[in-house]
């Protein structure tokens, strides 16, 4: 369990000093990884063929990279983190959010509630809802959606929209927005209503279940909105980033890759368009990387300027060795602390839960993903003490509410993996 006692005990400067030395490192790892490889290259020229342990050596050298740019992101998550502990809060709230500090922080070291229901029930918020619990303080929750996005891939490059009710009811025109030109003279030109169709966000019920001994809630020192947050971000953060790739769509979000695929040439609305690898399961012997370059260029301008690669690691792997005619790499590490790696000098959004390079596989996603993906949050998250389930243990039920999906069709483009 996380030691909540002395939050943010590494000083800042320690913490740059050592993003600085991972950051260094990553540049002497990618030179060294790109000498072995033309190496390799060159090898392969030569005798058509390739010592194992020379291939051994680069993928060992490609996951010092991954291990290298997970170190880095992980500091640049902890330096956007609000700051939680002690103290927190006692500026810049307001007397009514100072006394929901209170009145929570009683009822999760305690059970008592009384305070909480009064404070919710002459509350004029309309994220009050009928189902048990209380709402986390709300400097608690904006600083856990920050963490989130920090966890979070999708959540990163998405439309987040928060909502009071259950759902999010967009009006969309498959053929884009309604426009054209008029004059003080000529009134502008009506549109059918059969121009628009309607696409629903429901939102599921996403929960994590931390436990705490009666001893570290009794403990004044240990910060408990601290704890909590600590607790319920990473788990949160995992769920709905495999969601909003892979989910069904029930009481949950629908992902990316759950909705009908269509060769690119064939595109209609209310299908994710593909452009295909040139090999089954594979990129192409040849040029394998004029299936990237044809891949963003299927996508419309407007949206292609803002433009991220997503993937998973596995084949980030892949792509790392492939150069263009002037032989540069088209893969580049991050520019400055901070920045993300980039493809083809687009964003490069490491994914764990997109699939490997595998037949038929859509391994590769590319597109404007504020403009094509929605994230719906429903305002609030409550928690629910449970002293009774687990004894001696205390569990804290803790809910929120997010769903999510494309909204525009034409802004993603995937890559699939055959012939």
């Amino acid at each position: 369990m996380t030691d909540m006692r002395h939050p943010a005990a590494q000083a800042p400067e320690t913490k740059a000093f050592a993003q600085s030395d991972e950051f260094g490192a990553l540049n002497r790892l990618v030179a060294e990884y790109r000498s072995e490889n033309d190496e390799r290259l060159a090898e392969l020229e030569r005798k058509s063929s390739v010592d194992m342990l020379r291939d051994e050596k680069i993928e060992r050298m490609d996951r010092a990279i991954d291990l290298c740019m997970e170190k880095m992101g992980s500091f640049e998550t902890k330096s956007r983190r609000p700051a939680l502990g002690f103290g927190t809060g006692e500026t810049g709230l307001s007397p009514v959010a100072l006394e929901h500090k209170g009145a929570f922080d009683a009822y999760m070291r305690s059970g008592e509630a009384h305070r909480l229901q009064r404070l919710e029930m002459k509350s004029a918020m309309t994220t009050t809802a009928p189902d048990a619990g209380y709402l986390l303080p709300q400097h608690v929750e904006e600083s856990v959606l920050a963490r989130i996005a920090g966890l979070s891939p999708i959540r990163s490059i998405a439309n987040v929209q928060s909502i009071s009710g259950s759902s999010l009811r967009k009006a969309v025109a498959a053929s884009g927005s309604q426009t054209g030109w008029t004059a003080d003279t000529a009134p502008s030109n009506s549109v059918a209503a059969t121009a628009f169709s309607n696409l629903d966000f429901p939102t599921g019920e996403l929960f994590s279940q931390p436990a705490a001994t009666q001893t570290m809630l009794d403990d004044a020192a240990v910060d408990i909105e601290a704890w909590i947050s600590a607790e319920i971000e990473r788990a949160f953060a995992a769920a709905e980033s495999a969601a909003f790739v892979n989910g069904n769509g029930t009481n949950k979000p629908k992902g990316f890759l759950t909705y009908s695929t269509v060769a690119n040439a064939s595109w209609s609305w209310g299908n994710l368009g593909f452009i295909a690898s040139g090999a089954a399961g594979a990129f192409a012997a040849s040029n394998p990387s004029d299936a990237l370059v044809d891949l963003v260029h299927s996508l419309k301008t407007l949206y292609r300027q803002n433009g991220s690669f997503v993937m998973n690691r596995k084949t980030q792997g892949v792509i790392r060795k492939f150069k263009d005619t002037q032989g540069n790499y088209l893969w580049q590490p991050p520019s400055v602390q901070g920045a993300r790696a980039t493809l083809m000098n687009f964003p490069l959004v490491e994914a764990e839960d997109m699939p490997d390079i595998a037949a038929n596989s859509l391994s590769i996603a590319f597109g404007d993903f504020e403009r094509g993906y929605v994230v719906v949050d429903r305002i609030g998250i409550r928690t629910l003490r449970d002293p009774f389930s687990a004894k001696p243990y205390v569990l804290f039920y803790t809910t929120k509410r997010v769903g999510g999906g494309v909204q525009d069709f034409d802004a993603i483009k995937l890559m699939k993996f055959a012939a």
